[in-house]
């Protein structure tokens, strides 16, 4: 049976998220444990692998459209370039720093390259209007060439 302090905590969790975060962090540093609303901060710390997976998905998913806008899309490319090359730069060290951060994760890039790349491939003949079959069926570099930084297509 959760205690009137947990009670709380769970009020506060579905009412001020920010300071519900703030208050379980202090009872945690004073190691009142029967005061912490221990669901919700499973559930809080479980998010936080799949929040970090979202975000790595996102950049590699927008790194590669700008590879193939980059490759592809000739009639902006004198416009937009140097645009691009700045967000693939960008993309690639975002990606780079949340390997530092979580090695484990450089698995599930691997993992979700090639969903990525299909993604993309969708996103850049939309904006760009080029057919899909403009693109390679199969991603036009593999993963290690396109996360180096020294490599353009």
């Amino acid at each position: 049976m959760p205690t009137e302090s947990q009670q709380k905590q769970k009020q506060l969790y579905e009412t001020d998220y920010h300071l519900w975060v703030l208050e379980t962090v202090k009872q945690l540093q004073h190691g009142n444990f029967d005061a912490i609303d221990w669901e919700n901060l499973i559930d809080e710390v479980s998010d936080l692998s799949r929040r970090e997976k979202r975000k790595l998905k996102s950049l590699l998913r927008h790194l590669w459209e700008h590879l193939l806008k980059l490759k592809y899309w000739q009639s902006e490319l004198e416009r937009n370039q140097s645009h691009w090359k700045g967000e693939i730069r960008n993309f690639r060290k975002q990606i780079r720093d949340e390997l530092e951060d979580s090695p484990s994760l450089k698995n599930y890039l691997n993992e979700i390259s090639g969903e990525c790349y299909e993604d993309a491939k969708e996103i850049v003949s939309d904006k760009s209007q080029l057919s899909l079959e403009t693109f390679p069926k199969e991603p036009i570099a593999p993963l290690d060439q396109v996360l180096d930084e020294n490599w353009l297509p």
